[in-house]
C-alpha cells in the first residue's frame, strides 16, 4: 500500500510540474474517447489537498483488504476501479471531469464491511463492524449529493462495487467429502 500511495504522490507531483496535464485522464461522462481513462482516473488527483484527503483512508483500508491476500486484494481493487469508472462514465453529470482514489476507498470500505458476513467469518464480521464504527460517518457524508465538487456518484458506485466484490470474490468453504 505504501508503494501504491507513493505512486499517487509521484503522479500528482508530475501533474503539477506539467501544468496539470494529467488531469485530462479524469473521466468525462459519456464521451466514448474517455472510456480509456476509466482505470487511470483512479490514480489521478486534482491537487495535493485532494490527494491528502485520500491518502490515509487508502492506506488503512487498502492494508486491511490486502490482509486477505495480495491476489485477492488486486482482484477486489480491479473490480472496484473498473466498475466505479464505468458507473461514473455512465451517470455523472455532463461536462464534469472525475478522478481520484475515493471510488476505490468507498469500494474497499464496502468490501471490508460485508465480506465477513458473506463468508460467515466471526473475525471478519468484527473487523467490518469496527471499520463501520470508525469510518462510517465520513463514508455517509461522502455520499451526500449536496457537496459541490465531489463525485457522490463515484462514491456510491464504488461502495456498491465493493459490496459486489465481497460476494463475487468470496472464499468458498471447504467442501465435505461424503463418508469422510
Amino acid at each position: 500500500m505504501l508503494a501504491w500511495v507513493a505512486l499517487l504522490w509521484v503522479l500528482e507531483i508530475v501533474d503539477v510540474a506539467t501544468g496539470h496535464e494529467l488531469d485530462g485522464f479524469g473521466i468525462v461522462p459519456r464521451d466514448p474517447s474517455d472510456l480509456v481513462d476509466i482505470v487511470p482516473a483512479s490514480f489521478i488527483h486534482f491537487g495535493f489537498g485532494h490527494l491528502m484527503a485520500n491518502t490515509v483512508p487508502l492506506l488503512v483500508l487498502g492494508f486491511l483488504a490486502a490482509l486477505g491476500g495480495i491476489r485477492r486484494f488486486l482482484a477486489v481493487s480491479a473490480l472496484i476501479i473498473v466498475a466505479d469508472g464505468l458507473g461514473v462514465w455512465l451517470v455523472a453529470p455532463s461536462g464534469t471531469n472525475t478522478a481520484g482514489a475515493s471510488g476505490l476507498i468507498f469500494g474497499l470500505f464496502g468490501y471490508l464491511l460485508v465480506t465477513g458476513f458473506v463468508e460467515r467469518r466471526p473475525l471478519g464480521i468484527l473487523a467490518g463492524l469496527l471499520i463501520a464504527a470508525i469510518w462510517g460517518g465520513s463514508i455517509l457524508a461522502g455520499l451526500a449529493p449536496t457537496q459541490t465538487g465531489i463525485s457522490w456518484q463515484g462514491h456510491l458506485i464504488g461502495l456498491i462495487a465493493g459490496v459486489a466484490a465481497a460476494f463475487l470474490l468470496r472464499r468458498r468453504g471447504r467442501e465435505r467429502i461424503p463418508g469422510a
